[in-house]
Formats: structure tokens, sequence, C-alpha cells
């Protein structure tokens, strides 16, 4: 057996069900796959170990592939996308267009996040002639919980929001919301999870990891072919409790899922390149063509 640690980004949940059910149905373990999956305590925990070689994986938006850059780093490819963006309740819409102050929840408030957040809805006021400024928009970090956040906290709006959880979610309560993503305003969505490695790692455990992406595509597809066994494989293995909300987010992440994962140097291109121009990341064309080389 061939240990592969992975580390997520966040908590577990419904984005990580391949790796989920692959574990729960001991189809990595057929493959000669000891697959583990680790919940970080911060956000970016995995690129330190990763550069520790203290685990096999770490999946994370693409952006930070970019932001926390370092040499050897190697993309394997993408295996989830959704819509992404900031949630605006409908009562602060005419506070955003008159370029009143807001106050935004997010769970991660700092330079690069606010940046981008504030970059959202500028490029979205532009697009529907009107004029909002930096100062007038508040980021406060709080948790995960935007729509009880927005529902019971002083908040006009919430960053840093999927459409499978947050737009369901709203959808579910009947919430009036703009949903504020790259449909409705001009920029790269990166609404994703790629699944990162090092080069050293893929050296040494190149065979392994070819095999479980290999499994994971395949938890996939039977994921998309029988949502329902997707669902207990979800509870069973979280030991959440089933809930109707909790079902229709299972049912809106399935259809997300790549079932073809695979490195692509053109996918998040675009991505980089705003990235760039807000001068968030510094990184040559080398280095960003570096990432998904194999060497």
């Amino acid at each position: 057996m061939t240990t592969i640690k992975i580390a997520l980004e966040w908590f577990l949940n419904p984005d990580h069900l391949p790796f989920i059910a692959g574990v729960y149905t001991k189809a990595y373990e057929s493959a000669g796959l000891q697959v583990e999956l680790i919940e970080p305590k911060e956000h970016y925990d995995g690129f330190e170990s990763l550069i520790k070689g203290e685990i096999d994986i770490h999946v994370n938006e693409p952006l930070h592939l970019f932001e926390h850059y370092f040499d050897r780093i190697q993309s394997i490819g993408c295996f989830f996308e959704t819509r992404g963006g900031v949630m605006m309740k409908q009562s602060s819409m005419d506070k955003l267009k008159n370029n009143m102050p807001i106050k935004i929840t997010t769970p991660a408030s700092n330079d690069t996040t606010n940046t981008i957040g504030y970059e959202i809805l500028n490029r979205y006021a532009k697009k529907n002639g009107f004029v909002i400024s930096k100062e007038n928009v508040e980021f406060v970090q709080t948790d995960f919980y935007h729509l009880k956040n927005l529902e019971q906290g002083d908040y006009d709006g919430a960053w840093l929001c999927f459409y499978n959880f947050e737009g369901i979610e709203a959808e579910y309560k009947s919430f009036p919301n703009t949903f504020i993503d790259s449909l409705e305003s001009p920029y790269p969505n990166f609404s994703a999870l790629e699944i990162m490695t090092t080069k050293d790692i893929l050296k040494q455990k190149g065979d392994a990891i070819c095999d479980f992406i290999g499994v994971t595509n395949k938890m996939a597809r039977y994921c998309q072919e029988n949502i329902q066994d997707a669902k207990n494989i979800f509870y069973a293995y979280s030991k959440q409790p089933q809930n109707e909300l909790m079902d229709k987010i299972i049912e809106d992440t399935i259809p997300r899922f790549e079932t073809d994962i695979k490195a692509d140097m053109t996918r998040w291109l675009e991505l980089c390149k705003f990235l760039k121009d807000l001068k968030l990341v510094d990184i040559s064309a080398s280095q960003y063509q570096d990432i998904w080389a194999i060497h």
C-alpha cells in the first residue's frame, strides 16, 4: 500500500465527495492506496505542509497556486469548479449603486481577498453604469456562515461565496439577493479546486498519484450516476445528520466534478493575468509554465 496524504483547503464538505467516496468504498484501497484526508487549521496550511514534505497532495483554489507559488510546485489538474463571488442582500443593492458605505462579511479578510472582493464589485458597477469607492466597502472577517451573518448581522453582503453552498441555501430559504459572480461581473472565475503536489513527490510517488487520479475520476462518475448513494456516503463518512438543505447542496455539487482530471496550462492563464494586473502576485511566464511542466 502507498500512503497518499491529502490536505484539504477547509473543513470536509461535499466538494470533496470523490475523495470521500474513494475512501469509503475502499476503491483507493483496491488500487493499492491508503488515502488520508486532512482538515487544516488554517486555509493555507497545505502549502507549508507541501514545502516540508509532510503531505503528498493539497487541494485549494487555483488563485493560491500563484499567490503561494514556490519552486517545484506542481499542478495535477482541477477536479471541481462552481460559480463564486459576492452575495449582496437585495435590500442593500441601492446602497451599493449609490456608493454608500457597505459592510461585507467574509471568512478571510486580508489584502489579497479584500482587493479581489472589491474588484468584483467595482467591475460589476462599471458594467452597470455606476461608480463605487474603495473606502466605502468594508470587509469584516467572521466565519463561513454567510447566510446566518446576512440574516442576523449588520452586513450588506458576503464575500467568498460558492454558489453550490450559499447560492443554494439562499434559494432554499428564499433569501432575496444578487449573486455577483463572473457571469455578472467581468473577471475570470476562480471558484474551483486544483489538485497540487510537488515535482519531488511526483518523482517519488508518480505511479501512485496517477492511480489516485484514475480512481478519483471513477468516483466522480460514480457519484454523478448514483446521487442517492453519494448522499448516503457523505453522511456516513462525515457523521453529519441528513437534512434537506444539505441534500440540495450535494445535488448541485455533484455535476460540477471533473471526470477527466488533467493538468491544463491554459485554464488559469487569464486568472493569473487578473491577479498580476491587481499587483497581487508577481510570477513570471516561465514560473507560470513550470507549475504544469513535468520534469
